[in-house]
């Protein structure tokens, strides 16, 4: 059996968290397990989740700035310590230059993996575009998310190399497609039966931009005062949110839900995704909710390559009140299983595919 080291930075609820426990769970474990690497080690929403499937959780310095040699020497020791594995595959990129050439010394197979579009703004993201620039040459596989994360890492010419692999944030179909008691109790359970649902899966952050999804929902519920917006995720601007959300007279129509573990019934409660982030990769959270069937309206900075279905529809950020009528207009719910399969994103042909990768890389194919 072959054990793949996950540099994944947290186990905290994120689209790259959620992507690989999907793989995970849906992955032949006589075959191949995962431990994971953590450089935030208080963040650990999903370890028990990772630890039952049989991970080993380790934690390593994180980068300030200041201290790659004590990154370097913190990797150098444990490889010498852990001297079985043969994969890294990092999902961290901000300093993953650091220690790719460290794994690569103990005879590694590193793979680098692009799930966004931008670093931010400001001194930090101009220091993280600098560090990321080797890893197109440092790495034995360049991924990515959608061609657009894979291009912005990497560059045009890296993703037509033959190392360059487009792995889509899949899902597992099956555990979206739930009865309609299972909208009636969640929506009973959060008192929304009688309302016109509108909800966000998300943590609370820039790039997310739930600052104008709040303008979207006020503008929505002066036309329909029995509208109400479910906001599922954490972060470090939910304090911030809700208060704007207070201002703007919304509190007893705005559920925060935090970090959940039943997205999918969560899911199956709302009326209408709606997803305005100012950047992305390409978001796990709009391939649930398609899977769960719902109208989507997204920002056009969400890649085309995440809007699968004919129930997602792109928007420009800017006018609330189009967005509102766009809610207003949304079609009803339906069954879009067969175009998430048909286009590449269910969980159950990506854990193949990673599979037989992880498989090659460590020189076992076949077994």
């Amino acid at each position: 059996m072959v054990r793949v080291l996950q540099m994944i930075g947290s186990l905290n609820v994120g689209g790259s968290q959620t992507m690989v426990l999907n793989l995970y769970r849906n992955t032949d474990r006589e075959k191949l397990q995962f431990d994971f690497v953590l450089d935030h080690p208080d963040e650990r929403y999903f370890a028990a989740d990772v630890e039952a499937l049989g991970a080993r959780i380790y934690n390593m310095p994180g980068f300030n700035g200041l201290n790659a040699g004590e990154i370097r020497r913190a990797w150098d020791a444990f490889l010498t310590e852990h001297p079985d594995y043969k994969v890294l595959h990092s999902h961290v990129r901000s300093y993953a230059s650091i220690y790719l050439p460290v794994a690569k010394r103990h005879g590694m197979k590193t793979i680098i993996h692009s799930h966004n579009t931008s670093n931010g703004s400001g001194i930090s993201a101009a220091a993280k575009q600098l560090l990321q620039r080797p890893l197109r040459d440092q790495a034995d596989v360049l991924m990515a998310c959608s061609r657009e994360a894979g291009e912005w890492l990497y560059g045009k010419k890296a993703c037509m190399r033959d190392n360059f692999v487009f792995l889509p944030n899949a899902v597992d179909t099956a555990r979206y497609r739930l009865p309609e008691s299972v909208r009636e109790q969640y929506r009973a359970k959060l008192d929304l039966s009688d309302k016109l649902v509108v909800g966000h899966v998300g943590r609370f952050h820039r790039q997310k931009n739930h600052a104008f999804l709040l303008d979207v929902f006020k503008a929505l519920h002066d036309r329909r005062p029995d509208s109400a917006l479910l906001l599922v995720g954490d972060g470090e601007l939910r304090e911030q949110t809700e208060a704007r959300a207070a201002g703007l007279g919304l509190s007893d129509c705005v559920v925060f839900t935090g970090n959940r573990p039943d997205v999918p019934e969560l899911l199956r409660a709302m009326d209408v995704f709606v997803f305005p982030s100012v950047w992305e990769g390409l978001p796990v959270s709009l391939i649930e909710a398609q899977a769960s069937g719902l109208p989507c309206l997204v920002s056009e900075s969400v890649t085309s390559e995440a809007c699968i279905s004919p129930l997602t529809e792109k928007l420009p950020i800017g006018d609330a009140g189009c967005w509102a009528d766009k809610i207003l207009a949304a079609p009803r719910r339906r069954d879009v299983t067969e175009h998430i399969v048909r286009a590449g994103f269910d969980v159950r042909e990506s854990a193949k595919k990673m599979t037989e990768l992880y498989l090659k890389l460590a020189g076992e194919s076949g077994t």
